[in-house]
């Protein structure tokens, strides 16, 4: 029976990224096994000693591999070859052992042959340290006892090792027919590698699935592959999602796999490099090809290596530890695991390309189908001279004519546009292949500028474009100032996209609501845009107002100076120019001053109102800041955080229009007991004299009359030693409203925070009273761990736990201690802390604005802290931005003053950093 052992053959040495004898040396190993077979009893002990011999070398050639990859991190070809060639040679020891020593049949029968194939990723030769080892044990008929005995042992052998064996027992009619009923079956075989056994019976199968599978049913595979990779990208999200999934995700491994696999079936290739000679591929293009695949699988064996473990989602903590070992440094302003993802982003931004490409040559063959576009509209759209449509897409009929015109590279976009086509990746290419032809010339031209902006401003979908411009690099060829933030990651929890799709992001945002899709949800943005902006102004603000991020300076004083040259040059005119730069240097200050300060204080919106000026620049900031906020994810933007703004809107433009007398404090406590009166009309007139009487000035600004209502049914007739409590689910806003009403004393605000911290619940708002009575009326806004208000069903759990705090049957320092942990992902983001004392943002209290890393327990640690230092809590208004919280507390002294002494200042200060490092060091350990 002709046997054979490809793989015992030993590879170049520059194929390995080490010395083949260090990953594996056969000889000793032979030697001891001769050895120990001698020395064996019987067959169970030599198996025994097979693994041990097995395990040791296996050990040896993984550390070798480990460290000479660790030594040189990019060369991922290397590593991947010299682990799958590791595994052949343990595979094919087992064959031996198994065939030589354990079942010798020195002349197998003719049914009895079996060979030993690869499959799948290791069929292909690639490996990563942890990877699967898909088995293939080929028969010719029916499997013999012999065959079932030696494929048992072989298994037990690798099984003992500790390999992740996947294996089948198949013959060739077998896989013939599992082939044509499953297509990840018939992918695995299509990579397919003998490793041992019967080479004849190998070559058999490889003969008829080509002659009896594959040909022919080439368009069938092409189109389950895609439907495949759709889904798969429909699971694992966009490729700019900030935690990607290196293997399955969009631009990932999986993808490159893809489009290699229909090449061989397609073309009977064997290496991604021969679809150049097919013309396929230009050189520069299998270049990046290789490239990104050689990144991503570094990548990949790092983080396997890193983990102990096959693992695929590269988390915020696993990106940390991939830079490190990759080499990357902290540089400009940046961390390392900024630059690496920034790399690696652009690998994915390249596979993507590489796709596009690809199909679009199977295309042109006819072997796939049309695309989904040319189905759902049978009329082709006439396009301007110098375009065709080729395949339901916007193609370019000359190049040469073309390119005659440098303009024509941003026509393309423009005509793609106006059509409604995508664009052919023939002319894509072409566009990337010539982006030197956009220079000054093209930048500073009329034409140029008005293209650009028509892109933004006349078609309804803008992002469209400008995601494609993006992709091939057009838009940073155009707007050089852009290049920096092309797929800039930002290492944090809060931005779900990279800084260039971020941006596209929150300009889709803004023509959905100029497409009045958004108009229920976002009612004042809406309607600001039907009353009317400067769009021109909007869009580039919009398009402007990240681009001076990953710099050591602010973002957006950095942002302003750079839309200072931009903005003239895309053609506004000075006074656009001036609000676009205004608007990029404040685009942050409406959601700060919403999320950040109290805006039932008069002076928030005093001081927001003096900083805007005009009612055009409030218009153009609110709808910026919803685009802003809506752009960062998927579940950013909630009820709460348009309720602040949609107020704080309201009261400015009131502001603005009517003056600023109308945020007078005595004007709005008259307002606020008028409306409280005609809420109480049932109670009688001593009750309603004093329920009007018993509060200081600031409780009547600081709350909306509903929660003026419920407090005056809590406190009417409450008794010293009582806890009344109302919880509210509170939809408009995605919070549940709890009002506290019980006797006053001091460290009252940190005791609820404390209650609430033990209940599980989040804190977005938080304010509290003292009425002359020496009543205590507090009310906080919570929200559950997933962001929303808390259901009926779990309230009377909630208030038990509250009551329980409140009455010291439960002690919240103690209690939080086990809660107050990080998960291990989020342990990879530095916050520093910022601590300041504002005595200018309210007229009567001193605001401390606490920036740190945020965590469960850390309000109750701030508050507490507070307490112990005689501060009294009036209000606290708390954001998180991911893993970021600011907390930011109106304050006065024990005599009800504000803190004006920096001594005072600077030992709270340190009180509070103290707390928040010790809390710190609890969430680590």
């Amino acid at each position: 029976m002709p046997d054979s052992d490809p793989v015992l053959a030993v590879p170049a040495a520059e194929e390995l990224v080490c010395a083949p004898e260090a990953i594996f040396d056969a000889d000793a190993f032979e030697r001891d096994l001769a050895a120990a077979a001698a020395a064996a009893a019987d067959g169970g002990a030599l198996r025994a000693a097979a693994v041990r011999l097995l395990r040791e070398a296996r050990e040896r050639g993984r550390a070798a591999i480990a460290e000479a990859f660790r030594a040189r991190p990019f060369e991922a070809r290397a590593t991947i070859r010299a682990y799958a060639w590791l595994t052949d040679r343990l595979v094919t020891a087992a064959w031996r052992v198994a065939t030589e020593r354990l079942h010798p049949r020195p002349t197998p029968t003719e049914g009895e042959r079996i060979a030993v194939l690869a499959v799948g990723g290791y069929g292909r030769g690639e490996m990563s340290p942890h990877s699967d080892v898909d088995l293939l044990f080929l028969s010719p008929w029916k499997i013999t006892a012999w065959a079932e005995s030696v494929t048992e042992s072989i298994l037990y052998i690798l099984w003992d090792l500790k390999l992740k064996i996947g294996h089948s027992s198949r013959t060739v009619k077998d896989c013939l027919r599992l082939g044509a009923e499953d297509i990840t079956i018939r992918t695995a075989l299509l990579e397919h590698r003998h490793l041992c056994g019967n080479a004849d019976l190998s070559a058999e199968l490889d003969q008829r699935l080509r002659a009896e599978l594959f040909e022919g049913s080439e368009r069938e595979f092409i189109e389950a592959k895609l439907a495949e990779r759709d889904s798969r990208h429909t699971k694992q999200g966009a490729r700019y999602m900030v935690e990607p999934n290196v293997k399955e995700g969009k631009g990932g491994l999986r993808d490159l796999q893809s489009l290699y696999w229909i090449a061989k079936y397609v073309h009977h290739v064997d290496a991604a490099a021969a679809l150049v000679d097919l013309g396929v591929f230009l050189p520069e293009e299998y270049d990046r090809f290789r490239r990104a695949e050689n990144f991503l699988w570094a990548v990949r064996c790092h983080m396997h290596l890193i983990a102990g473990r096959a693992v695929e989602q590269l988390t915020f903590d696993m990106q940390v530890d991939v830079a490190e070992a990759m080499g990357y440094q902290d540089s400009r302003g940046r961390r390392a695991v900024e630059h690496f993802m920034q790399e690696y982003f652009l690998h994915a931004t390249a596979v993507g390309d590489l796709t596009r490409i690809f199909l679009t040559a199977l295309e042109a063959e006819h072997r796939k189908g049309a695309p989904l576009l040319e189905r759902l509209f049978r009329r082709t759209p006439r396009v301007r001279k110098g375009y065709a449509v080729v395949n339901g897409r916007l193609a370019i009929a000359d190049d040469d004519a073309f390119l005659a015109d440098k303009l024509n590279l941003l026509r393309l976009f423009e005509e793609g546009l106006r059509t409604g086509l995508l664009i052919h990746p023939d002319a894509m290419r072409l566009a990337r292949a010539n982006l030197h032809l956009i220079d000054d010339e093209v930048r500073d031209s009329r034409e140029g500028r008005r293209i650009f902006l028509d892109l933004l401003l006349k078609h309804g979908n803008p992002e469209r474009a400008l995601r494609r411009m993006n992709e091939l690099g057009v838009l940073s060829a155009f707007i050089p100032e852009f290049a920096p933030v092309v797929a800039m990651m930002q290492f944090n929890m809060y931005h779900h996209y990279t800084v260039d799709e971020h941006t596209i992001q929150c300009i889709s945002q803004l023509a959905r609501i100029e497409r009045g899709e958004l108009t229920e949800s976002l009612p004042v943005a809406s309607g600001i845009l039907e009353e009317g902006v400067n769009r021109r102004v909007l869009y580039v603000a919009l398009l402007l107002h990240d681009i001076g991020k990953g710099r050591e300076e602010d973002h957006s004083v950095l942002g302003a100076q750079i839309a200072r040259r931009v903005a003239p040059r895309l053609g506004l005119r000075k006074w656009e120019s001036e609000t676009v730069e205004w608007l990029v240097r404040y685009h942050l200050l409406m959601s700060d001053m919403a999320q950040k300060r109290d805006i039932a204080d008069p002076r928030t919106v005093r001081d927001f109102a003096k900083a805007v000026r005009t009612k055009d620049r409030l218009d153009l900031l609110t709808v910026l800041t919803v685009c802003d906020i809506r752009g960062v994810g998927p579940n950013t933007w909630n009820n709460w955080k348009a309720a602040l703004l949609r107020a704080l809107y309201r009261q400015t433009r009131r502001a603005l229009e009517g003056g600023m007398e109308a945020l007078n404090r005595e004007n709005r406590e008259a307002e606020a007991k008028k409306a409280l009166r005609k809420r109480l009309r049932g109670w009688d007139a001593p009750a309603l004299r004093r329920e009007l009487g018993r509060h200081y000035p600031a409780y009547w600004q600081g709350l909306h009359v509903t929660a003026h209502e419920v407090f005056a049914k809590l406190l009417r007739d409450i008794g010293e030693g009582d806890i009344r409590i109302d919880l509210h689910p509170d939809e408009d806003r995605d919070a549940t409203r709890i009002c506290f009403a019980l006797a006053d004393h001091p460290g009252i605000f940190s005791r609820l925070a404390g209650a609430l911290a033990l209940a599980g619940a989040n804190v977005v708002d938080a304010r509290t009273y003292t009425s002359k009575d020496g009543y205590a009326t507090a009310v906080f806004w919570v929200q559950d761990a997933d962001g929303s208000p808390y259901e009926s069903e779990r309230l009377p759990r909630l208030s038990r736990t509250i009551e329980k705090t409140l009455k010291g049957e439960v002690i919240p320092r103690e209690a939080i201690r086990p809660k107050d942990k990080l998960k291990k992902r989020e342990r990879a983001f530095r916050v520093p802390t910022s601590i300041t004392f504002d005595n200018d943002g309210s007229d009567i209290y001193t605001i401390i604005e606490v920036d740190t890393r945020d965590r469960p327990g850390l309000l109750y640690d701030l508050t507490r802290t507070l307490a112990d230092a005689n501060v009294n809590i009036a209000s606290a208004v708390i954001a998180t931005y991911g893993e970021q919280a600011v907390d930011s507390f109106y304050v006065k002294d024990m005599f009800g003053l504000k803190l004006y002494s920096a001594a005072r200042q600077r030992t709270l200060e340190a009180r509070l950093r103290k707390a928040i490092e010790d809390g710190a060091a609890r969430a680590e350990g």
